[in-house]
């Protein structure tokens, strides 16, 4: 099929099919719909983005992404300082905060520990989180990592690492979710709910 737009609309197609979650066809018509709304939508979009190329910037505390260095959350004088929640990406900070599941203060990894993919020690933060663990308000370290074979590598990691700090060291629960039926789950989610059951 020979193309049907300018370059400069292919191109505008292309980036937008780079987005996680969009493949060509919705690059397309997301393009088409940037298009029509051109005052409404591409304009604002536009202004946004020179913004956030301007002023986002990594967190020098914690890692999260703001635009203000320490960011919004590490200022926040309602946050606890004694918990620090170790996360592996942005997204999944993130998360926590939709749930609002915690109040500690963050710390974000950048990755998880992943030899296949060349992805060791070196390349995420874990040296600035052993510092971090050992400040005198520091009493726990969560680790709320994925429950991967990659993430639960990297907690113990982190685990050994943290034996001579004086701090806490947990995990996320891994289990039966909320809502979940006991039916619909896979045998390594009930065996992790049966071994980590609690008191009723």
């Amino acid at each position: 099929m020979g193309a049907v737009a300018g370059p400069e609309i292919e191109r505008l197609v292309q980036l937008l099919a780079r987005l996680p979650g969009l493949g060509p066809r919705s690059a397309r018509r997301a393009a088409l719909h940037l298009i029509k709304k051109r005052e409404a939508l591409m304009m604002p979009l536009s202004s946004a983005l020179q913004v956030a190329l301007d002023k986002v910037q990594v967190c020098k505390t914690c890692g999260n992404i703001d635009t203000q260095n320490p960011c919004t959350v590490c200022t926040d004088p309602k946050r606890d300082p004694s918990i620090i929640v170790v996360v592996a990406d942005v997204a999944d900070l993130w998360a926590l905060e939709r749930a609002n599941a915690t109040q500690g203060r963050y710390h974000v990894l950048g990755a998880t520990l992943s030899p296949l993919d060349g992805v060791g020690p070196q390349d995420l933060t874990i040296d600035a989180l052993v510092a971090r663990a050992h400040a005198a308000e520091v009493h726990e370290i969560i680790l709320a990592l994925n429950a991967t074979v990659d993430g639960q590598t990297t907690a113990h990691y982190i685990t050994d690492l943290l034996q001579d700090a004086n701090v806490k060291v947990t995990r996320l629960a891994h289990g039966v979710p909320v809502g979940g039926e006991l039916d619909y789950l896979d045998e390594g989610t009930l065996s992790a709910a049966m071994r980590q059951r609690t008191l009723f």
